[in-house]
């Protein structure tokens, strides 16, 4: 069971989050719960549509410091990335029209540690952070986890990057230790945690 925490300011856009997520039996709104003892896994909450994403990062410092929960934003404009991992250990921002499915897949998906978004809220950048960081991989190697991430094998990867195969394999060794893993999709899981590669 999922505890789902609703940090939302507009009464009806928590009710109609309640309402999508009341028909997955696995994901409970703990806001209206009686039980006092019970602590969120997942908060979801509306980030301010403001020129500057602070306030979000001020409600994220608040609840990386009160709870060990993950937070879900919801919003249409890209978060600071470098600020987010600084902050929360486990974020994801979606726009606010977002399905319910993409709402329940993102709920499971934090709750099992990881970063989600779409890819123009997460990977756009703005012209005084520069690109989002790759982590502890070079450009090529964030690329060929990216390629790997698809499924795409060391043959079908060279083909893709126009460079041989055993380039290919010397840059998933590199990735595996860089990221102290030993299999592929170990690599991809990492990535994905880190939020430097995107399905």
């Amino acid at each position: 069971m999922i505890r789902v925490q609703l940090d939302i300011s507009s009464p009806a856009l928590r009710a109609g989050l309640r309402a999508l997520l009341s028909s997955d039996e696995s994901l409970k709104v703990i806001n209206d719960s009686l039980e006092e003892d019970l602590e969120a896994d997942v908060v979801v909450t509306s980030a301010p549509h403001t020129s500057s994403s602070n306030h979000a990062l001020n409600t994220s410092n608040e609840l990386a410091t009160t709870s060990s929960a993950a937070t879900l934003f919801l919003s249409d404009r890209p978060l600071n990335a470098r600020e987010m991992r600084r902050v929360s250990r486990v974020w994801g921002v979606l726009p606010s029209d977002a399905s319910a499915e993409e709402l329940t897949a993102s709920i499971y998906a934090l709750a099992q540690g990881l970063i989600v978004g779409t890819s123009t809220l997460l990977f756009e950048t703005d012209s005084e952070s520069g690109p989002l960081s790759h982590g502890p991989l070079t450009d090529r190697e964030s690329e060929v986890l990216g390629l790997v991430a698809k499924g795409l094998a060391n043959k079908q990867i060279a083909v893709k990057l126009g460079i041989s195969e055993h380039t290919v394999k010397f840059h998933v060794s590199s990735i595996y230790t860089k990221l102290n893993v030993t299999y592929r999709t170990e690599a991809v899981r990492e990535g994905l945690r880190g939020g430097w590669v995107a399905l």
